[in-house]
């Protein structure tokens, strides 16, 4: 996926990069949007406001990290606006035919996890987690990323985010979860 998205970059073709870019990642990034925001039309919203964001901003991508980093930093940035602003006013769509496309069929595909009853108890402990213990969660269980891109992807806009913080914060979340695990009898108390 990396080397098709730079491919298509490195040959000036933008669009193509983005149509490759959130078929490919989008997938990954609708469920962890969803495991954050569990109303339908907020995710929309958000996801539609990744979809926009990246399609604008692919031709600033520098390289520095991976594809897929820069990709969920963008939707994490999505995601904090709109926990940062909830009342705001329901924000233009890309107008983009194509983009909009692909944002829908990849709600459409993605939305069977979000069904109630597919949800158990450890959504629901999840579902308690404040939006960045969420994100904090998923990016290095979830999708499996490392500290350095979780940091990257976590940071805010100009100001890096500490790795070994970032640790610690995740210790006290594990902890955190073995006490709610352990409240609602799904592990023994220690």
């Amino acid at each position: 996926m990396e080397e098709r998205v730079r491919g298509h970059l490195g040959r000036g073709d933008h669009a193509a990069a983005a149509t490759e870019a959130i078929r490919g990642f989008g997938p990954g990034i609708v469920g962890w949007l969803g495991s954050v925001v569990r109303d339908d039309d907020a995710l929309d919203e958000v996801f539609s406001t990744f979809c926009e964001h990246l399609w604008r901003a692919i031709p600033q991508f520098r390289g520095d990290s991976s594809f897929r980093t820069w990709a969920h930093a963008i939707a994490y940035g999505a995601l904090r606006r709109w926990f940062e602003d909830p009342y705001r006013k329901r924000r233009r769509r890309l107008a983009t035919g194509v983009a909009s496309q692909l944002a829908q069929e990849l709600r459409s595909t993605t939305a069977l996890h979000r069904r109630p009853e597919a949800k158990d108890k450890l959504a629901t402990l999840r579902a308690s987690l404040t939006p960045d213990e969420q994100t904090l969660l998923i990016l290095r269980v979830d999708r499996d990323l490392g500290w350095r891109e979780v940091a990257e992807i976590m940071a805010e806009e100009g100001k890096p985010a500490d790795e070994a913080s970032l640790r610690k914060r995740y210790e006290r979340l594990k902890a955190k979860l073995r006490k709610l695990a352990e409240a609602e009898g799904l592990l023994p108390t220690s």
